[in-house]
């Protein structure tokens, strides 16, 4: 595996938000030879020492001949959109998650870093943090913790079967840095609102939802956790996430806001009745998920990985707002940057 000086190391899903970071980080470490990024279209810019592979993983048939001779696999590939289509995100998300799942193991891979999430989380609660043995059965009527918690009991069996190979899970919060803020507005809010109603005059007023309390984490932090699993020797579930809990009232302080009471079924109404129309296209069903997902205690990451973020959730809040306003992207067919209004 690998040669006698570094390592090489390939990530799907190269072109994102995480994997930007990802092959960025590991393209700078002298432990690292090779980085063999994976995406469905090639970016326009590509940091040094990376090769590139455009590759649709619902459809690859050859992976396990891109792995051969890689020391690590960090799968983040992932497609969010169309939410009103669940078949179509299955098919990428879950099918192609098992196709490089089955790969890695037949090229002889010695480490898959695989990308779950809090969305994989059952149900939990909202004013204690839970480990990494909180149960991963998601919220069954969103398509994107459906997905993340089958992973889950892929893996359970995979593990299972391929003693040999060291695999790890991520399970991130909410992940955000300046450069993928438009993605998130296409992916959440619509390519057609204005990324420039995220100041502060603008929104004098923010809704206060029961429940909405979630975690938020900067990405180039989340991607300092994958790295080091690539390279160390790491095994099992990570907690991944900054302080402090993100909440009505402390966006409110972000905006000099007042907050608003608004029930749930209100703002739930409005949501699906918005999405019904594909007026936006973040759904309802996410949207009761988000409600329902526990706070995480990540102290697994920081004793056994010796991970800790460096920003808070504040900043990578701030740097998601500085973004829309800006129009911030990359040159990446996911991250492109792009004002509207």
């Amino acid at each position: 595996m690998g040669t006698a000086s570094g390592k090489r190391i390939v990530v799907t899903g190269a072109t994102g938000n995480v994997g930007t970071s990802v092959v960025r980080l590991l393209s700078e470490d002298p432990g690292v030879d090779s980085v063999l990024g994976v995406a469905r279209r090639l970016p326009g810019t590509r940091p040094p020492g990376t090769d590139w592979l455009a590759s649709d993983l619902a459809a690859e048939d050859e992976l396990s001949k891109h792995f051969a001779g890689a020391d690590a696999v960090v799968h983040l590939a992932w497609r969010f959109q169309p939410t009103h289509d669940p078949v179509v995100t299955w098919r990428t998300n879950v099918l192609g998650s098992l196709r490089v799942f089955e790969a890695a193991a037949a090229a002889g891979v010695g480490a898959l870093v695989h990308a779950s999430s809090v969305g994989a989380y059952s149900p939990g609660p909202k004013d204690r943090a839970v480990d990494e043995s909180w149960p991963t059965h998601g919220w069954p009527d969103a398509a994107y913790c459906r997905e993340k918690a089958y992973l889950e009991r892929v893996l359970d069996s995979f593990e299972t079967a391929h003693p040999e190979m060291r695999v790890v899970r991520m399970r991130p919060a909410f992940l955000f840095k300046q450069e993928s803020a438009s993605e998130q507005r296409r992916l959440f809010a619509g390519r057609f609102v204005p990324g420039q109603l995220a100041r502060p005059e603008l929104l004098p007023v923010l809704p206060g939802i029961p429940g909405l309390r979630v975690q938020a984490l900067h990405t180039d932090d989340a991607a300092q956790a994958y790295r080091i699993a690539a390279l160390g020797d790491a095994r099992g579930a990570f907690n991944l996430a900054a302080e402090p809990p993100v909440d009505a009232e402390l966006l409110a302080e972000l905006f000099g806001a007042r907050v608003l009471p608004l029930p749930r079924r209100a703002a739930r109404t409005a949501l699906a009745a918005a999405w019904r129309v594909h007026a936006v296209p973040a759904s309802p069903h996410l949207f009761d998920a988000v409600l329902r997902l526990p706070l995480m205690d990540c102290t697994r990451a920081r004793v056994e990985l010796g991970w800790q973020p460096e920003r808070s959730a504040v900043e990578a809040v701030q740097e998601l707002l500085h973004g829309m306003r800006q129009g911030s992207g990359l040159d990446t067919a996911p991250l492109a940057g792009r004002t509207v209004g």
